[in-house]
């Protein structure tokens, strides 16, 4: 009974007592033990113990820590100063970046394609192969001997001045070698009388491997059969790769020395057996280099062997005619080809769907073209224009139908006949159909998919037999969105001096003050590159007067207010006396007092100018290229908008507060000379016409006489007051009536104007 209550206790202590006593037998494994030492020199407190050098040693006591000065007093201890030495920073060096991504990752083009021609050919082979392939191909270069004094426009020829062909294809690999070793992966060199498929030459370098020393064309044996190796005959062309330039290199003068032959491609094809061991291969890696060779006098429409199709240079071409025909024979292939592609992927498409969750309905007409826009609310559908074949009711100017003519005529008339040629080749040879008239026609422009149209058509159906019979057959086509290209624009800065034109007449003066303190505070206040000139505008009475009762003079006032204020502005003013005020005439006249490589940019004093805008006409506006007419955000008539309510202190854009002005062109930013050389092209007009510097504005003067792009947007950093125009009817008629309409658009949106018309209604009728 004892042993059993014994044995309770000690199961329930046990583990407390044993954790116990192995904590201290690891606490006292962990010490270090040193027997005390004498005190030394009577200094108490101080451990030391002798070493195995005899030297005294201070003893680590238990839980201490020791340092490397232990035996050091801390009374002993002198702090030591370090004297401070700067240190010379060496100029830093200046970080080179590359102009281009590509060239600071080290990305290569493809393709560079050096074309051999002579003064005799270049300007008849030469700009054949140039109109040929130039626009397929991203490089394309003519080499030649000597060259006329005039080049073909549009090509780049380099000329070595020297007719001895070896000399010549030695300068040619040279110049690639300086200039082009490092931008391309293959370098193709042929002769002007070849024909190259470049669409087949593109496709065959995008198949093969970089770093392989190649050279591929048409093998021949040497002349004489002396050599070994086979080099690549110059009249089918050959194709040479980046790594066995760079590995011949070294050894082209060699090859210029020692190398005796009277073809260049034989020299070439020796110079590269004898230094890179690399013989001519028209296969590698499974592809061919496929080449056909054209008889003297040869019709092609009777060539129709595999060989010539598969050719991806035809050889010799006798003049430049038989280059087009070439050309039109192999683009008709690849176009083919295209189309049955297409059709083999719509087939394809059509299957896989049948499988789909949805089933056939997950695919959509035309087969591999986007799904039609799906508007989420009543204000994103779509708007359908109805046509016939005479008129279009939906017409630019708001008329409820107009005449059918321009572009849009010619738009009509393609659908129409494409709808016939594919009714025809559905139902041949079975039935002929024949169109009658258009009932009714639909078009509309969806943003995903392209153009939409919907045709019903009168149609006169015969038979196999002879008898006919009129149905009517409704057809929908799309003209799908082609492959969107980025189009290269010429490169344009910020830093670019705007100088900014105000006019002003009589009506505009009391806009001055508040056009004033918004330019300053935008442009004055943060040194924008930028310069003001007012342009002051007296009718003959007041021009008279002016001496006596200038009408601009508080004007001039605030003006040297202003240059006061702010020291380093000068606001230049300019007056002109005239009956008719006109755009072209002022800038006539402020055209020629400043360079030609000025940048204008004319406005409103009613238009609240500021930097974002200004950066934005510096970038849009680029010389000899385009001109830049934003379309500003003008406020609604504030008794109109704001009708028995306070007016706001600034105004936000906002549908309720105003619109973008689509019928005003007064804003324009453009290049003084862009200017000089437009209006030069309209003298002879002017001649016949004076009337015509009035009539026209500047818009309308470089959208007819220039050949720039006239790049038209809305601007939101272009704010204008609301105002009332003075409309000029001595102007075009077209002009009086964008100014008409847009006062009449100015006043306010429709449910505002309704509104008003409302409340004048309900107080009439009381």
């Amino acid at each position: 009974m004892r042993f059993s209550a014994f044995i309770s206790v000690l199961r329930s202590v046990g583990p407390v007592v044993i954790g116990i006593s192995l904590g201290f037998t690891l606490s006292l494994l962990s010490v270090n033990w040193t027997e005390e030492a004498c005190y030394l020199d009577g200094k108490e407190g101080e451990d030391v113990t002798v070493g195995q050098d005899g030297q005294l040693k201070g003893a680590r006591k238990p839980n201490s820590i020791s340092t490397i000065n232990d035996v050091e007093s801390e009374e002993d201890f002198e702090p030591r100063i370090v004297p401070y030495k700067q240190v010379q920073q060496s100029a830093p060096k200046k970080v080179f970046r590359a102009k281009y991504i590509s060239t600071e990752l080290g990305m290569r083009e493809r393709l560079l394609v050096g074309v051999l021609t002579s003064k005799n050919t270049i300007n008849t082979l030469g700009v054949a192969v140039n109109r040929t392939i130039g626009h397929h191909l991203d490089t394309v270069i003519f080499f030649t001997g000597m060259r006329n004094r005039k080049v073909p426009h549009g090509m780049f020829v380099i000329s070595h001045g020297d007719e001895r062909l070896i000399w010549n294809m030695f300068q040619n690999i040279k110049y690639i070698l300086d200039h082009y070793i490092n931008e391309y992966d293959w370098f193709y060199l042929v002769q002007d009388d070849a024909y190259t498929e470049a669409d087949r030459i593109k496709s065959l370098v995008d198949h093969l491997s970089i770093d392989r020393e190649l050279y591929m064309g048409s093998p021949e044996e040497f002349i004489g059969g002396e050599m070994e190796g086979k080099y690549c005959y110059g009249g089918f062309g050959y194709l040479l790769s980046r790594t066995l330039l760079l590995r011949l290199q070294p050894f082209l003068e060699n090859c210029r020395n020692d190398i005796l032959s009277s073809r260049p491609d034989e020299w070439l094809g020796r110079c590269i057996i004898d230094y890179t061991n690399t013989n001519c291969v028209s296969e590698y890696q499974g592809l061919q280099y496929h080449h056909y060779e054209l008889g003297k006098n040869s019709d092609l429409t009777k060539e129709q062997s595999e060989p010539f199709k598969k050719a991806l240079t035809v050889h010799p071409v006798s003049d430049p005619e038989q280059m087009y025909k070439l050309h039109r024979y192999f683009t008709e292939i690849e176009l083919q080809k295209t189309y049955d592609e297409i059709a083999k992927l719509q087939a394809e498409i059509k299957n896989v769907s049948v499988v789909a969750f949805d089933g056939n309905r997950s695919s959509q007409w035309p087969v591999g073209i986007n799904p039609p826009f799906e508007p989420k609310s009543r204000f994103e559908v779509l708007k359908w224009e109805y046509f016939t074949e005479e008129e279009i009711y939906s017409c630019i100017d708001g008329s409820p139908k107009c005449e059918l003519q321009g572009i849009d005529r010619l738009d009509v008339a393609d659908v129409i006949d494409i709808a016939m040629i594919e009714l025809n080749k559905k139902y041949k040879p079975v039935l002929h159909l024949k169109k009658q008239h258009l009932i009714n026609g639909y078009r509309r422009f969806d943003p995903v998919r392209g153009m939409e149209y919907t045709l019903d058509l009168q149609l006169e159906v015969v038979n196999q037999k002879g008898h006919s019979r009129s149905v009517t057959k409704r057809v929908h086509l799309v003209r799908p969105l082609s492959r969107i290209e980025i189009i290269p624009m010429p490169y344009v800065t910020e830093a670019t001096r705007i100088h900014i034109i105000i006019p002003l007449t009589l009506q505009d003066r009391s806009y001055v003050d508040h056009f004033l303190e918004v330019f300053a505070s935008n442009a004055f206040e943060t040194s924008e590159n930028a310069i003001l000139t007012f342009l002051f505008i007296y009718d003959p009475v007041e021009a008279q007067q002016v001496s006596q009762n200038d009408i601009f003079a508080s004007v001039k006032t605030q003006i040297n207010t202003y240059e006061r204020k702010y020291p380093a502005v000068k606001i230049p003013w300019i007056s002109v006396k005239t009956e008719t005020p006109s755009q072209i005439k002022f800038m006539d006249i402020i055209s020629k007092k400043h360079p030609v490589d000025s940048l204008f940019f004319l406005a409103n004093v009613n238009t609240n100018v500021n930097s974002e805008f200004l950066n934005r006409c510096r970038m849009n506006s680029i010389n000899n290229w385009q001109v830049f007419f934003p379309i500003h955000f003008q406020d609604f008539n504030p008794d109109v908008a704001y009708h028995n309510q306070q007016h706001p202190a600034t105004v936000d854009l906002i549908k309720d507060a105003g619109h973008f002005d689509r019928r005003s062109f007064d804003e324009a930013c453009f290049y003084n000379s862009d200017y000089m050389a437009t209006r030069t092209r309209m003298v002879a007009d002017v001649q016949e016409n004076e009337e015509i510097l009035e009539t026209l504005d500047i818009f309308d003067m470089f959208l007819k006489y220039s050949g720039l792009h006239v790049f038209r947007a809305v601007e939101p950093s272009l704010h204008q007051q609301y105002s009332f125009q003075a409309c000029n009817p001595r102007l075009s008629e077209d002009i009086y009536h964008r100014c008409v309409q847009s006062n009449l658009e100015g006043l306010g949106s429709r449910s505002q104007l309704a509104m008003l018309l409302f409340e004048q209604e309900q107080g009439n009728s009381t």
